[in-house]
Parts: structure tokens; C-alpha cells; sequence
């Protein structure tokens, strides 16, 4: 998708959202989905806003991206984010989450090239105790 396409897309969604949230800026970008870093404007306060590539939606469908949403709906546990809303907006499937400031581990990493052992083996086993949360719910649903 080239630049016009993408800004027509962007403001499309900045429209579509514009009664609940005010898109800032994109944080970041995977095969699925893109996230913006949004102004909630009911409640005043910073959130991130994933929301499905319309290529994808229209490709593929929209269920995949629902099943998550569903999933991520459902799960309790201190590493993951809750979910605060979801929906469709003029074509766009989105959900909303709080906004985590900080470092990303992959800057983290770039920046210090190795991590000492005990900060390694800590994220090492939260991840994995995360993720098997997330595959038992991903399961159950």
C-alpha cells in the first residue's frame, strides 16, 4: 500500500474515532495489525489502539482478529494489558489497551547487547508463564 493509500486509510480511522478517541501517532506496525498511541477522550487519559490492516479484513476476514480480541478480553494475569474496548469503525476492527511507557525489551537488548543472567532468566520465565496463560485461553475459547 503506498503513502496516499496509507494516509487516506489514517484519516479515515482518525475520523471513524474521532467521537471516542484521538489518534496521535503510530507506535508501531505487525503482520496483523497496526497500533496508535490515542488520546481516550472520554476519560482523559493515553491509550494504545490496535487496529486491523482493512487489506487483511478484507483478504481474510475479520475472525482471527476477533478471536483475539475475545481472548485477550478474557485473560487475567499480571504481564498482560486489559482489554479497555472494541469495535468497528467505518470498516475498521479495533481495540483499545493501556499504554505501557518504557523501554521495549528489543531496545533493551540493542542497546546493552546481552542482559546479565538473572534479568535474562526473570523475563524468561515470565514470558513463559504468560504464554501459557494466553495458549490455555486461546484453547478454551
Amino acid at each position: 500500500m503506498g503513502a496516499p493509500a496509507v494516509n487516506d486509510a489514517l484519516a479515515r480511522l482518525t475520523e471513524a474515532l474521532s467521537g471516542s478517541y484521538r489518534i496521535e501517532r503510530q507506535l508501531g506496525q505487525g503482520g496483523m495489525a497496526t497500533v496508535y498511541l490515542a488520546e481516550d477522550v472520554k476519560h482523559h487519559r493515553k491509550v494504545a489502539v490496535k487496529v486491523l490492516r482493512p487489506e487483511l479484513a478484507a483478504a481474510l476476514g475479520p475472525d482471527r482478529f476477533l478471536r483475539e480480541i475475545e481472548t485477550t478480553a478474557n485473560l487475567r494475569h499480571p504481564h498482560i494489558l486489559p482489554l479497555y474496548d472494541s469495535g468497528e469503525a467505518d470498516g475498521f476492527l479495533f481495540y483499545v489497551m493501556p499504554v505501557v511507557e518504557g523501554e521495549t525489551l528489543g531496545d533493551r537488548l540493542n542497546r546493552e547487547k546481552q542482559l546479565p543472567l538473572d534479568d535474562a532468566l526473570r523475563i524468561t520465565r515470565e514470558v513463559a508463564a504468560t504464554s501459557s496463560r494466553v495458549a490455555a485461553a486461546a484453547a478454551g475459547s
